[in-house]
């Protein structure tokens, strides 16, 4: 049974960070891509990033690039998410995903479409 938790989420000041993390089980965590997605209330939810099975490829949306770094630590089935420079409009509810294939997902990585399991989300807020 996949599984996956989020954690690390809060109420920080416009500039502050948080890390997120997601751990995740009940398969083979190094095979899949996974994602950071995120919804604001009245809003759809968005593709903020995403990383390949091994951690080599990485992509951001426009909104977050040099600010917020996906990593994984396929050793301890988790992904991380660092947020600096946090703005207003981050606020959100967290949530990582897996992808649905074992194989590449990069053919639309921010994509909700891409991924078939995910966790219950982490509520990020950042005050101005």
């Amino acid at each position: 049974q996949v599984q996956l938790v989020e954690s690390g989420g809060g109420s920080v000041q416009a500039g502050g960070s948080l890390r997120l993390s997601c751990v995740a089980s009940g398969y083979t965590y190094g095979a899949y891509c996974m994602a950071w997605f995120r919804q604001a209330p009245g809003k759809e939810r968005e593709g903020v990033t995403a990383i390949s099975g091994f951690g080599g490829t990485t992509t951001y949306t426009d909104a977050v690039k040099g600010r917020f770094t996906i990593s994984r630590d396929n050793a301890k089935n988790t992904l991380y998410l660092q947020m600096n420079s946090l703005k207003p409009e981050d606020t959100a509810m967290y949530y990582c995903a897996r992808a649905t294939s074992g194989g590449s997902c990069w053919r639309d990585p921010l994509a909700s479409r891409t991924y078939n399991y995910w966790g219950q989300g982490t509520q990020v807020t950042v005050s101005s």
